[in-house]
């Protein structure tokens, strides 16, 4: 690849890197929020690689020969020795004075992920990656604080289901909560799921925390929902049995919170 092309492309992907991470929130889409500062960094890197290559002059001088001009030769040199080096590695031109260095076609597709920092943003994980994702295993959790009196109480969906199967003392008995997530289709057709994506590092390897609807026809998938209700009464409250549903009494649309791949109560933007 030509020292032009080189430049050029640090000089895309840095911009694309900060572009991603300073003027949007686009980077959330690819890695968890804690790595923000690194991409920053490495886009700076990039940047300024890019910028430093465009002012520098390469350091080596062409070896080209005037028309009909032959470079003279000691008496060691052989005819062979001769066409040994002009087809050494490293040299681009042949015996003629012809350069045939150039960029390989296929090196020009290295731009688009670096473009599509700057202009394309990639879709949403949602629904078809929940349905088709491993679920999050749920840690086991000794000891639960008391719930505060609020109503409706805002939960997370891991902390919801936390109660439901792990809580001995069944404090969310009869308890009105307020989920928020995505609508993900229920296979079997009984309910649906609100459903959050969790980044552990990045997009790669994104697992999901779901809790099953009933009591409400199933939005259409993807639809951001905090969903009102209470715990839908199937298996032993406070073992393994009970099942993570809630059955809903009210359900509204709201934005998708920044923190969109975290199951943590949903964050606003300013």
């Amino acid at each position: 690849m030509k020292r032009p092309v080189q430049t050029l492309l640090l000089t895309v992907t840095g911009a694309g890197l900060l572009h991603a991470t300073l003027l949007t929130d686009t980077y959330l889409r690819y890695v968890k929020a804690g790595l923000r500062p690194p991409l920053i960094a490495s886009g700076i890197v990039l940047l300024l690689l890019g910028l430093a290559s465009a002012v520098t002059r390469d350091g080596r001088r062409p070896h080209a020969h005037g028309a009909g001009h032959t470079p003279e030769r000691g008496p060691d040199h052989t005819a062979g020795a001769g066409r040994e080096h002009a087809w050494a590695p490293g040299h681009a031109q042949d015996t003629h004075g012809h350069d045939h260095s150039g960029t390989p076609a296929i090196a020009w597709l290295l731009f688009l992920p670096a473009l599509s920092l700057l202009f394309f943003a990639p879709p949403a994980l949602g629904a078809y990656t929940a349905a088709r994702a491993n679920d999050k295993p749920v840690t086991a959790q000794h000891g639960f604080a008391p719930l505060p009196a609020t109503t409706p109480l805002p939960l997370t969906l891991t902390d919801f289901t936390r109660r439901v199967q792990q809580d001995r003392r069944r404090a969310i008995r009869n308890r009105t909560v307020r989920l928020t997530g995505f609508v993900t289709p229920a296979g079997d057709g009984d309910g649906w799921y609100l459903t959050r994506i969790v980044f552990s590092c990045c997009a790669a390897d994104s697992q999901t925390v779901k809790v099953r609807v009933h009591g409400t026809g199933a939005p259409p998938p993807n639809t951001w929902l905090a969903v009102t209700g209470t715990w839908h009464p199937r298996g032993a409250l406070g073992t393994r049995t009970a099942e993570a549903g809630l059955d809903a009494r009210d359900a509204r649309p709201v934005a998708q919170p920044v923190n969109a791949y975290t199951d943590d109560l949903p964050l606003t933007p300013d």
